[in-house]
């Protein structure tokens, strides 16, 4: 397991019962994380500290329960990185801190490599992978359907001071990787954070069972000639990390490397880690 540990704005207080008490700079909030299935040491509901807490709805879905007044959205930082958080919708707010641990290994082997460094970031959220490669020096082109993560994307990079060396996409991950492949355009390195389930804007299915192996297969067209790596992050419950080394093994078989697959977790106060998926790797070298 890799277990992010270097956060000062973010830290996690205490798990149990279903949910993550967590405390986002001088925010606390109180979110459901279904990998939490052990039982609280403590009422988290009672903790005197909480500022909003997501309740679930027996319906489905859920809302935010303000018990103090706070910001709309407000920053946070990480090594030099400054992200916004903003409660949204379906407990989100905009930003997964564990994945500082893919973050800070992305961003060495892009300084590492002393040359001009193309990534290619797919399904890429609010953008803190693509603001970590960006930051170490790397060209990135970010895509993603939804117009509203692209923009806060653009905020994030700008927030770190970047204002360039970004191109941002809205548009279906698959169908942008199509033309890419048509165009002859290549990237050194590609990083992918795909949804368990989802339609595209015309309709496209996207189930990760069916639809991730023979993506990859299709995205490994796009790598140069002296590809860096080929990271494949995901939140999906039940896809262990053997599932991505396979398909990274068997997709990109051919190319000198190595593979590490891994569980991504990140560190509390509690002194366990807790759970946030998988991530796989291929590092060429």
């Amino acid at each position: 397991m890799r277990i992010a540990q270097d956060w000062q704005d973010y830290k996690i207080i205490a798990t149990g019962d279903g949910y993550k008490l967590e405390r986002w700079k001088d925010v606390v909030l109180l979110r459901p994380d279904p990998q939490v299935i052990w039982r609280a040491k403590t009422d988290l509901f009672a903790y005197p500290g909480t500022d909003a807490v997501y309740r679930r709805s027996d319906k489905g879905g859920g809302a935010w329960e303000y018990r103090r007044g706070i910001p709309a959205e407000w920053t946070v930082g990480y090594k030099g990185l400054t992200f916004k958080i903003k409660p949204m919708g379906f407990k989100h707010t905009g930003l997964f801190p564990e994945q500082a641990v893919n973050w800070d290994r992305m961003s060495a082997l892009i300084a590492g490599a002393r040359r001009p460094v193309k990534v290619l970031n797919l399904f890429a959220y609010t953008g803190g992978a693509t603001v970590a490669c960006a930051k170490a020096g790397a060209e990135v082109t970010h895509v993603d359907a939804a117009k509203g993560m692209v923009e806060r994307a653009g905020e994030n990079a700008r927030l770190s001071g970047i204002e360039k060396g970004i191109r941002y996409i809205v548009d279906d991950c698959k169908k942008f990787v199509q033309r890419e492949i048509r165009r002859g355009n290549r990237y050194d390195a590609v990083i992918m954070d795909p949804p368990s389930y989802g339609r595209g804007p015309g309709g496209e299915m996207w189930k990760i069972e069916e639809s991730l192996f023979p993506f990859v297969e299709l995205c490994a067209q796009l790598l140069s000639d002296d590809p860096l790596f080929f990271l494949i992050n995901s939140y999906t419950t039940g896809l262990q990390p053997m599932v991505l080394h396979n398909i990274l093994k068997l997709c990109l078989q051919g190319r000198r490397g190595e593979i590490d697959a891994y569980e991504v977790g990140i560190a509390t106060e509690e002194g366990i880690p807790l759970p946030c998926g998988a991530g796989g790797m291929y590092i060429y070298g």
